[in-house]
């Protein structure tokens, strides 16, 4: 008659959906969250996009700001005082030693007419800092959405993890229940028993250290999303089924040469270079003379002025007529030419061109850095593509070698701790194949990552 294992469904419904499900923590309905949903809230409710954001409106508004420096400039101003004693009257310019009150109007105008191109070069520059502002909201975006993608899978390889160890522990638990029973009939010592007990607790460790992990796990992906910490959310597995193995025929050189052009680290890194090359120029403009011209008008009144009419009295001279009599108008021409200004002008180019040099280097370093970085991710494709042949080809041996003590089992030849080892190794071996699986699918995202393609699930 043939042995029924009462676990044997429970066992083949938790191995199908182990990668979709974690019922340890999760037992009530909860938001599922896609890979493109995860992706789309980060660059919705992320800060650091918003930060970036904000400081590309601010290069938005220096660079308009710098523009608008090309027009004239147009001032007013009104004063009026009240004078005691010894005073010299505005009006006059006579002194007068008495209280009187005094107005005084004026309206200024100036246009930089040559500056060393100043103006010029600082609009130019600030052109430059704004495509930078802009391509680094793009490289923050872009950074985000692999690390949105590396939280994700983190969540599917720990509740993976989780699973194994809980059933680890089962496994270490039925050996302790047996090393009881044979320690009861005089077949096994106390030793034999403290043994399975050391194993039930390291069992026990694990699990509690996967649980952790995968709590973590969670934690990192909300806050990734900007989400409440406390957000409870469950994540949708890819359906691995449907997934064809990824090309892994890559030549890390092609790879680097496409991601030159499109990359936004070194876009960032070519603009700033400029950016800083131009500020040269910018530096070198107080070098030269600055020519402007101007004009004014103006006019004033004074209390303590006094006036003879036609019937030869005197009379106060009235505002109105002060304002008219006094109106006054200038234009002129304003050279400024720089003898020594301690040097302060030799030192604000030599720091430019320091600073540019700066720039040139840390372009260079990033491109040496992205050329390392593609090669160590061709080389880890590879090496993943390597990993999930091999674990594929354990989890086919190990579904041979599992089928052969089920049969045995249920002919009486095997025992139950023999049997329940053999599912313990061939659910490893296929959450071994699942995870390399996981892991293939996301060095080829890496890849395409760096070819500026979108990543999708």
């Amino acid at each position: 008659m043939k042995s029924v294992n009462p676990f044997m469904p429970l066992f083949r419904f938790s191995l199908l959906f182990s990668c979709l499900l974690c019922a340890t923590f999760y037992v009530e309905a909860q938001e599922v969250i896609t890979i493109q949903e995860a992706i789309n809230k980060t660059l919705s409710n992320n800060l650091q996009i918003k930060q970036s954001q904000l400081s590309e409106s601010l290069s938005d508004e220096n660079y308009k700001q710098s523009k608008n420096a090309l027009f004239p400039s147009v001032n007013g101003g009104s004063s009026y005082n009240i004078n005691f004693g010894r005073s010299l009257d505005p009006s006059t310019q006579e002194f007068v030693s008495q209280k009187f009150s005094s107005f005084n109007g004026n309206l200024n105008a100036s246009v930089n007419l040559f500056q060393g191109f100043q103006k010029m070069n600082q609009i130019k520059q600030n052109k430059l800092l704004l495509e930078a502002d802009q391509t680094n909201t793009a490289k923050v975006k872009n950074d985000l959405i692999l690390q949105v993608i590396t939280a994700y899978l983190q969540i599917l390889y720990n509740k993976d993890f989780l699973v194994t160890a809980n059933q680890q522990l089962a496994v270490a638990e039925s050996q302790l229940k047996q090393q009881q029973q044979l320690l009861d009939v005089g077949n096994k010592t106390l030793a034999d028993l403290s043994q399975a007990k050391s194993q039930v607790a390291t069992a026990q460790l694990s699990v509690t250290n996967a649980a952790n992990a995968l709590t973590i796990s969670y934690l990192t992906l909300a806050q990734l999303m900007d989400i409440p910490s406390a957000s409870k959310y469950e994540i949708q597995a890819p359906l691995l089924a449907s997934f064809n193995n990824p090309s892994t025929q890559y030549n890390p050189d092609q790879v680097y040469d496409e991601a030159l052009k499109i990359f936004p680290d070194v876009k960032l890194a070519a603009i700033r270079t400029e950016a800083a090359k131009r500020a040269i120029e910018v530096a070198k403009g107080s070098y030269y003379p600055s020519l402007s011209f101007g004009g004014s008008l103006g006019t004033n009144y004074s209390s303590s002025r006094y006036r003879m009419i036609a019937t030869g009295m005197v009379e106060r001279y009235p505002f109105i007529d002060q304002f008219t009599d006094n109106f006054n108008q200038a234009v002129g021409i304003n050279l400024q030419i720089p003898i020594f200004t301690g040097y302060a002008a030799r030192s604000g180019v030599r720091r430019a061109r320091i600073s540019y040099l700066q720039n040139q280097t840390q372009e260079q370093l990033t491109k040496n850095n992205l050329n390392k970085v593609i090669y160590q991710a061709v080389a880890d494709l590879k090496a993943a593509e390597s990993r999930f042949q091999s674990t594929t080809d354990t989890y086919l041996a190990q579904k041979d070698a599992y089928y052969v003590i089920e049969q045995r089992y249920e002919v009486g030849l095997v025992n139950s701790l023999d049997y329940s080892t053999a599912q313990t190794n061939l659910n490893k071996a296929e959450i071994d194949m699942i995870q390399a699986k996981y892991d293939l699918l996301f060095r080829a995202k890496v890849i395409d990552y760096y070819l500026g393609r979108q990543i999708t699930f």
